[in-house]
């Protein structure tokens, strides 16, 4: 997101977005893959359902995302 933020000036991107940014740097990640870490261990409203979430992004609507202000912040689940 870094790099499309450099490369556009915008602050929010479209999962679609990270997503394409993302596969034109490695190969190594399916979509789905990207998709549910963007969504489920990254994002800040996700739900904690795994075992480590981050909060590095804020949905700031739907699929659309922008890289939180500040470092990151792990969560762990509680059981």
């Amino acid at each position: 997101m870094r790099r499309l933020r450099s490369r556009t000036g915008r602050e929010a991107f479209r999962l679609v977005e990270i997503v394409r940014e993302v596969q034109t740097t490695t190969s190594s990640y399916a979509e789905s893959t990207i998709r549910t870490h963007v969504c489920s261990h990254m994002c800040r409203q996700a739900p904690v359902n795994a075992a480590v979430v981050y909060d590095d992004l804020d949905r700031v609507g739907r699929g659309v995302y922008r890289l939180k202000a500040g470092p990151a912040v792990a969560r762990e689940r509680s059981i």
